[in-house]
């Protein structure tokens, strides 16, 4: 029973981060993108593309374009993600087609506002979605099979590089290097909101910490700021002296009173700092990682 709860609380999620994530991207294309010839890549941008030639819907379009797409997901990312794709494709799609297009007006201001505006609402709802496990197919499912060769790969790092096809492709079909210059800038602010919303709220702080008490100083970090610790045996090279290094990764807020707990046991510590932008496991993100 409280394993179908479960599944029934997923699916609702699913549902909700789908639609909000649906309405972003909508949003951002009909009122920001559409209008001002550019395409921001991925399967949108081609759906423009070709929206340009035919007069075809736009959530139609890309619908139909990621077909092929999804049929890799389901033998390349597995069944459940292709399955979860295929679901905030089809909500995007009526979103976009009947609910966004016909009754929301267009932005008709400054070029580079609709373009700035346009990205920022676009990486939001990729973010949205991709907090689920989920993509919006196209440029998006082509970056999740790129992450999963190159694993070390940020997601909005992986999105831009399987953009700048359908980018260099608008500049032909709009007859215009102007077009592809805007969907550039497009991408990058698309690419920074991704990142920023998956991974900036939860930067994360590592603190390397060489001291004569590290026993000392790794109980007073877990019982202050509720955080592990590593002990890592180490030697130094100068003294040529055995001991232990201290190895904690804390929240950016909790830095200032790891510092305090460290110097006030040992005044004479070695405390080397750097930022983790991403950090998987208990009190930190989820791994999405599938096997």
């Amino acid at each position: 029973m409280g394993k179908e709860k479960g599944r029934v609380r997923e699916l609702f999620l699913d549902l909700v981060f789908d639609i909000v994530g649906g309405f972003l991207q909508a949003i951002g294309l009909h009122c920001f993108i559409d209008s001002i010839n550019i395409a921001p890549g991925g399967a949108t941008g081609m759906a423009i593309l070709i929206n340009r030639l035919t007069g075809l819907p736009l959530g139609s379009l890309t619908f139909l374009i990621n077909i092929p797409l999804l049929a890799a997901a389901w033998f390349c990312l597995g069944k459940a993600r292709a399955v979860k794709t295929l679901k905030t494709v089809f909500i995007l799609t009526i979103i976009l087609d009947f609910i966004v297009t016909p009754y929301v007006p267009v932005y008709s201001g400054d070029k580079m506002v609709s373009c700035i505006f346009g990205g920022v609402l676009v990486g939001a709802s990729l973010a949205v979605v991709f907090m689920r496990g989920s993509t919006t197919g196209g440029g998006d499912i082509a970056a999740k099979l790129l992450q999963k060769y190159r694993p070390h790969m940020q997601t909005g790092t992986a999105v831009m590089a399987t953009d700048m096809v359908i980018i260099l492709l608008s500049m032909v079909v709009f007859q215009n290097i102007e077009s592809g210059l805007y969907g550039l800038i497009n991408m990058v602010v698309s690419t920074y909101v991704i990142d920023v919303i998956l991974y900036g709220m939860n930067k994360s702080t590592m603190i390397t910490v060489i001291t004569s008490k590290p026993q000392e100083i790794a109980d007073a970090l877990m019982d202050a700021l509720e955080r592990g610790c590593t002990l890592i045996k180490s030697r130094g090279a100068y003294a040529k002296q055995e001991g232990e290094s201290v190895i904690c990764v804390v929240d950016r807020k909790q830095f200032y009173k790891a510092k305090k707990v460290i110097y006030g046991i040992d005044k004479q510590a070695f405390v080397i700092v750097s930022e983790a932008k991403e950090v998987y496991g208990e009190g930190f993100l989820d791994s999405d990682w599938e096997v």
